[in-house]
């Protein structure tokens, strides 16, 4: 058993009903699923293919694609075949709000290329409507076999829940404050959808519950109720995170209380890409969120010092980058040929106060030489010092350290 796989069986699991979505479990024993979705515009086929493909290589297990007019859902069934001649599988979700009644009935291709449907009870319909066109679209997952999320978002909640828990309130001899109002409306909305789904037909093994706001606090308080008060798998993420270190500190700041506690099957990490940048930028997060809280491993983890008065060359924070860039790419290779690789740790070093230490603790750890050491660098392999690297080519000496260390530490898959 590795240490990710200790440390997993260890934290106490909030039990659950599983549901499939095509090959990947969600709920009870699986692990927890990263999912991302794409901003591209889904009417253009190749654009919306490359970017699901290029997240699904970066590590995310579900993709979601917003499914809002009829070209998006023309497209739907085109971005599938192009995903399978690309090799890839991973699984789609189709984001509906609004017309997705329509568009499901006015394009069962589209259904059945969909491995889930994602359905907000906030703007499904409005009035009389909300519950015919609700069930029309249930009646679609029902007869194509598709599992259901039931996501709710405090940006677009069912103002008609929201008046009667409102008018419940106003009832109580000690009303509650207008916070923990709101979130029982979230949770209300999303129990009494999955209440009606069943009725309709739907299994209580193809849903999944979010609900989203873009408070920790409320997003803390919210999911621990929903958690109390069903089995159903959760779906978490704090929507409209933010950009750069906001939206990472302070998604990271809500899930890992909630995943340390058991609650959550999978995760999302809804950052905004600074300009240009890379919409896999989620994935890795959402990734390292999990692997850094011991629940799962996804690639060799990279430990470096941030760095004193001691190391006032920068050379270690550019092996330590450098590495990091290497075992990233070299993942996807590695991941196809070595059971277990993910587990791998690394360490570099900047000066001899704690580096030889935590080189030991790593499986490969170089301890470089601070300012005013010997300019040598022991290199420790599983504890052991093994060598001791000099000269220029220290970093490409290093890669193929950790190169050899991986063939011949990992089994070979079979096949």
């Amino acid at each position: 058993m590795t240490p990710t796989e200790a440390l997993a069986q260890a934290r106490p699991r909030r039990r659950t009903r599983q549901v499939r979505v095509g090959a990947v479990r969600i709920g009870s024993d699986a692990p927890i699923n990263v999912q991302s979705m794409t901003n591209t515009d889904t009417s253009d086929v190749l654009a919306t293919a490359m970017q699901v493909a290029e997240l699904a290589r970066a590590g995310s297990e579900l993709v979601r694609i917003t499914v809002n007019d009829e070209a998006a859902a023309r497209a739907v069934p085109h971005i599938r075949d192009r995903l399978a001649a690309l090799n890839v599988d991973v699984p789609l979700v189709g984001d509906f709000h609004y017309n997705g009644h329509r568009l499901l009935a006015a394009h069962p291709a589209c259904a059945e290329a969909l491995a889930k449907l994602r359905i907000n009870p906030g703007n499904v319909g409005q009035g009389n409507k909300r519950d015919t066109q609700f069930a029309e679209i249930v009646e679609i997952a029902c007869r194509y076999d598709k599992p259901v999320r039931i996501g709710v978002n405090w940006g677009s909640l069912d103002q008609s829940v929201l008046a009667r828990v409102m008018d419940e309130n106003a009832t109580r001899s000690e009303p509650r404050p207008a916070g923990a109002v709101m979130r029982e409306a979230l949770a209300v909305s999303a129990l009494e959808s999955a209440a009606q789904a069943e009725a309709l037909g739907l299994p209580g093994d193809r849903i999944i519950l979010s609900a989203k706001v873009s408070s920790v606090q409320d997003l803390i308080a919210v999911y621990r109720d929903l958690a109390a008060r069903c089995d159903y798998p959760l779906h978490l993420g704090l929507t409209e995170a933010g950009m750069g270190s906001k939206g990472i500190v302070a998604s990271t700041a809500a899930l890992a209380v909630l995943l340390q506690e058991g609650i959550g099957d999978t995760i999302r990490v809804s950052l905004t890409p600074e300009p240009g940048g890379p919409r896999t930028a989620e994935v890795v997060v959402a990734q390292e969120i999990l692997q850094t809280m011991g629940l799962r491993a996804f690639t060799p983890m990279v430990t470096a010092c941030p760095g004193c008065g001691r190391t006032t060359s920068t050379f270690f924070q550019e092996l330590a980058s450098g590495i990091q860039a290497h075992v990233r790419e070299q993942m996807p290779v590695w991941r196809e040929r070595y059971d277990g690789v993910e587990n791998l740790t690394l360490a570099v070093m900047g000066c001899v106060v704690n580096g030889p230490g935590e080189s030991k603790h790593a499986n490969i750890g170089i301890s470089l030489p601070g300012t005013g050491e010997s300019p040598a660098a022991p290199v420790y392999v599983d504890g052991v010092k093994t060598t001791t690297l000099r000269g220029d080519d220290i970093a490409a000496e290093f890669r193929s350290i950790v190169d050899a260390y991986v063939a011949s530490r990992y089994p070979k898959k079979a096949g």
